[in-house]
């Protein structure tokens, strides 16, 4: 009778060598991170972080998680990667400074059936860009081989993001009234939400995610796989002077719901549709998937990553800092008063596809 052969870990299908090699390759990319309070070297058990360093006198700890949802099946179906590590930092800052923090470190869980290391190397190095975007410190993560767990190619992403706000300084305010104006910041594209629609689109109507856009001259797949906007260093400085009353993250739910989330009970968000324009890639969705306008509203951004509110005296002077800061700013609309606690939507007669006033109510 042969003698059999031993097992190692390797030909169960985990590569601990490809995995170690991997950790050398990207400490150079998490110690360009580095800022005041972190040690970005990876290869402890946890990461570090020296509040007092990053100069905060009495602060409250602010958490958040998000991943990147089925975006990543389109950038595993085309092969670019270089842009969903960054949507999976700006998913999470982008709630913290909603909150009035300043974030402060990020951590990241990558996981596979079998370990790709140009792939890992690229997402990981897009991590490491939001977060330099960001001014947070990648401190630490995980990647996870995982055979049998996912198709040939695939690949998961989560992050975990903390920040920190002064006691007293945290988003939104109670100051919020009637009158009170909402800016919109600019979306850099669809974000990370909406694309289980997206992909229904594509599969329904047959477009080949590698021909050119009718609308862009780009391919689909990267005008589809435009980067998350991250709004952090821009917003910051408004954040930690006061000069802004509350944020709301305008990711699943749009608009519409995610406004009246940081509005007091009794006020709603009156938003004026015509004030901004649809850009061409969520125009081209509504047309290919048929959507009506409650679809396109409740699942896209629909061009507005952020949204500011502010007192009105002070909303003027708020966009021309944010313009000069390189945001893309419209004023979309007004606090007002209301018992449904919703948002209530006009000006969408023509590109939107509805004349009268559209409400809905929103997440309380």
């Amino acid at each position: 009778m042969a003698e059999q052969k031993p097992y190692s870990y390797r030909d169960a299908g985990v590569d601990i060598a490809a995995g170690n090699a991997l950790v050398e390759a990207i400490k150079p990319l998490a110690k360009a991170t580095t800022r005041a309070g972190a040690d970005a070297d990876l290869g402890g058990f946890g990461g570090l972080f020296d509040l007092k360093a990053a100069g905060f006198k009495d602060p409250i700890l602010c958490a958040a998680t998000d991943g990147v949802g089925t975006k990543l099946k389109l950038a595993c179906q085309t092969g670019i990667h270089d842009g969903v590590g960054n949507d999976l930092v700006a998913m999470c800052v982008n709630d913290l400074i909603v909150q009035g923090a300043e974030p402060l470190f990020f951590l990241d869980y990558f996981a596979c059936g079998e370990l790709q290391p140009e792939t890992a190397e690229t997402v990981i190095a897009s991590i490491a860009d939001g977060c330099k975007r960001a001014g947070a410190a990648l401190i630490g993560g995980e990647t996870a081989e995982m055979p049998g767990m996912y198709g040939d190619g695939d690949y998961d992403l989560a992050g975990f993001a903390v920040g920190a706000a002064e006691r007293g300084s945290l988003l939104p305010q109670d100051a919020v009234k009637e009158g009170d104006v909402i800016l919109g910041l600019a979306a850099s594209g669809l974000h990370s939400n909406g694309f289980s629609l997206v992909r229904k689109i594509i599969e329904e109507t047959g477009v080949n995610i590698k021909d050119k856009t009718p609308f862009s001259g780009k391919i689909f797949a990267r005008e589809l796989l435009t980067p998350t906007r991250i709004y952090v260093k821009s917003l910051l400085p408004s954040v930690k002077a006061g000069r802004i009353k509350a944020l709301a993250h305008i990711t699943g739910g749009g608009l519409v719901e995610n406004l009246p989330r940081v509005l007091p009970a009794g006020l709603c968000a009156d938003i004026d549709a015509g004030q901004w324009p649809l850009p061409p890639v969520f125009a081209w969705l509504r047309d290919a998937g048929r959507l009506p306008p409650d679809e396109l509203l409740r699942t896209f951004n629909c061009g507005i990553g952020m949204g500011v509110v502010v007192d009105a005296g002070r909303a003027d002077k708020l966009a021309s800092t944010l313009k000069s800061a390189g945001e893309i700013v419209h004023r979309i609309g007004t606090v007002v008063g209301g018992d449904a606690h919703e948002a209530i939507v006009s000006g969408g007669a023509g590109v939107w596809g509805f004349d009268a006033p559209w409400r809905t109510g929103g997440a309380a």
